[in-house]
């Protein structure tokens, strides 16, 4: 993969002026501030690849540690035009549109379950997605005149959601993960979807994963049909759905 005109395109990063390669980090050292502390610093950035170290910023951040915000110059480039990543493609339509499409080639109200699953305790992402008011300006699926959305919150067990869906003959499936510590969203979203297929689910129904630290690329390798990280909306998702029911409805 290359740029329009076949070439590659090199990039690094952009702080002052163009191609000048000046990244800024932040870190915690388990180390009280001194000087030495912050030569440390230094001497870390310069392992990261980082020539031209300065430490703007060194404060306590609790007892024995120091937070530090450094600025370097990367000698490091990035060929964007070999990067080939998947992404989500929608052409989407208004909610007024996508209801009356939905209409014509359903003819009935898509079935949405969703929750915040595992012991995850928050609901601002599958409420944003699934609740009338959604988000920004952006409503949610309970809105949208040709979508049966039921929200079950959160903390539900990965069994419970999948059990109501298959009960309320689902059509999508959305899982949301907030909580990202150790990875446990992974591990969550890996048993969820090894119990959609112990439960026959899988395949029939489409399954969206969302939340701040889920991508597309992961929520495929993981095994679910889309990925919604953040600044996603409903709007997002429900074009996604909907094209994806119709889709399934031509394979079956």
């Amino acid at each position: 993969m290359t740029d329009k005109n076949n070439q590659p395109m090199i990039i690094r990063p952009y702080g002052d002026r163009l191609d000048d390669g000046i990244v800024q980090t932040a870190f915690v050292l388990p180390v009280p501030p001194s000087e030495k502390a912050k030569e440390a610093a230094r001497e870390l950035m310069r392992k990261m690849g980082f020539i031209d170290t300065k430490i703007a910023t060194m404060e306590k951040a609790a007892e024995q540690y120091s937070f530090f915000i450094g600025y370097g110059r990367l000698k490091h480039t990035i060929d964007f035009s070999a990067i080939d990543v998947p992404e989500v493609v929608i052409n989407k339509m208004s909610r007024t549109e996508l209801d009356k499409w939905i209409g014509e080639k359903i003819g009935r109200k898509i079935v949405v379950f969703g929750a915040c699953t595992g012991t995850d305790s928050h609901t601002v992402g599958i409420d944003a997605i699934m609740n009338m008011k959604g988000f920004d300006g952006d409503y949610g699926l309970e809105r949208y005149a040709m979508f049966e959305a039921h929200n079950l919150g959160a903390q539900v067990p990965n069994d419970t959601l999948l059990d109501q869906a298959i009960a309320g003959h689902a059509d999508a499936i959305l899982v949301s993960q907030i909580v990202t510590q150790r990875d446990i969203h992974i591990d969550n979203a890996r048993h969820f979807i090894q119990r959609a297929k112990d439960k026959g689910i899988y395949g029939k129904v489409i399954l969206v994963l969302g939340g701040p630290r889920i991508d597309h690329k992961l929520a495929l390798e993981l095994g679910f049909d889309v990925g919604f990280g953040p600044d996603s909306r409903a709007s997002d998702v429900a074009n996604f759905v909907a094209k994806g029911v119709v889709e399934k409805k031509k394979v079956l």
